[in-house]
C-alpha cells in the first residue's frame, strides 16, 4: 500500500499562500486518483480537492473553489496544493489519499499524519 507524507504547512496571515505537498512511497503513483482532505479542531475531516492520475480532470469544495489549486507531478511522485487568498476558516489539519475517482472523493487509502495550516487574522 502505498505510503504518503503531508508537508509545506504553517502559520499566515488571512490574505497569504501556501503550497502543500504530498510525498508518495511507490511509483504507482501515477496510476492513483489524489485528494486532499482537511479536519478543522472539533469538526469531521471534510472533502477539499481532487485530481485525476493524468491531473487533466480536478474536482473543488465549494468552499476553495477559486483560491485552491491542486495539481500533481507523477515524475515526482508527488502532489501539491496551492493555497492562495487563505482564510482563518482554512485553519486544519491537512491531509492527502489515495481516493475512488475525482467523481467519487471517498478516501481508500491509510491516512498520514497530515500538515498543520493555521490562519490567523
Amino acid at each position: 500500500q502505498v505510503q504518503l507524507v503531508e508537508s509545506g504547512g504553517g502559520l499566515v496571515q488571512a490574505g497569504g499562500s501556501l503550497r502543500l505537498s504530498c510525498a508518495a512511497s511507490r511509483r504507482t503513483f501515477s496510476s492513483y486518483t489524489m485528494g486532499w482532505f482537511r479536519q478543522a479542531p472539533g469538526k469531521e475531516r471534510e472533502f477539499v480537492a481532487a485530481i485525476s492520475s493524468s491531473g487533466d480532470s480536478t474536482d473543488y469544495a465549494d468552499s476553495v473553489k477559486g483560491r485552491f489549486t491542486i495539481s500533481r507531478g507523477n515524475a515526482k511522485n508527488t502532489m501539491y496544493l496551492q493555497m492562495n487568498s487563505l482564510k482563518p476558516e482554512d485553519t486544519a489539519v491537512y491531509y492527502c489519499n489515495v481516493i475512488v475517482s475525482v467523481g467519487v472523493a471517498r478516501p481508500i487509502g491509510s491516512w498520514g499524519q497530515g500538515t498543520q495550516v493555521s490562519v490567523s487574522s
